[in-house]
């Protein structure tokens, strides 16, 4: 197999997460790597969000059909482990597809340096004034925040 980030990697890259479908794998940085020959075979490397993520097992679907109907005669997904994703793998466009679906994104962070995360930006309002409710929120791998000045509840995706 040749690597390539051709018709493979635009087909798997723009499978919608399961859990937040106003983003895609490549846009999460889960997408690791897509491999095609030229007699149809696809090799796709995904990375979950956390181990243990329920989500793995329907985006192994979602790419596997995706790929098929996109003519690949045999497609197959590899959960690669390490080394273990982090939110510095997302995409700008995804934080920001994040904040405008109403789920706080996480905060860049320095090299080396693991965030303490104090204070959240609403993303209803654009306050800072917020507080955690819930070290888990919708999915494990987001916590519960809640705005004081507008008092909307969001998501935030967790800085890993």
């Amino acid at each position: 197999m040749t690597r390539t980030r051709s018709r493979a990697w635009t087909v798997a890259a723009a499978v919608p997460d399961p859990e937040i479908p106003v983003v895609t794998i490549e846009d999460l940085g889960i997408l690791r790597d897509v491999t095609e020959d030229d007699v149809g075979r696809v090799h796709v490397q995904i990375t979950p969000t956390y181990s243990g993520c329920p989500a793995m097992e329907a985006i192994r679907n979602d790419l596997v059909e995706q790929l098929s109907d996109e003519g690949y005669r045999q497609v197959e997904v590899e959960f690669v482990l390490a080394p273990a994703w982090t939110t510095d793998w997302m995409t700008d466009e995804g934080r920001a597809k994040l904040e405008e679906y109403g789920v706080a994104p996480p905060a860049a962070r320095a090299a080396g340096v693991t965030p303490l995360t104090l204070s959240v930006r609403c993303p209803q309002c654009g306050s800072p004034d917020t507080r955690e409710s819930s070290r888990f929120g919708s999915t494990a791998c987001k916590s519960l925040w809640i705005c004081n000045a507008c008092r909307e509840p969001f998501d935030h995706f967790k800085a890993i």
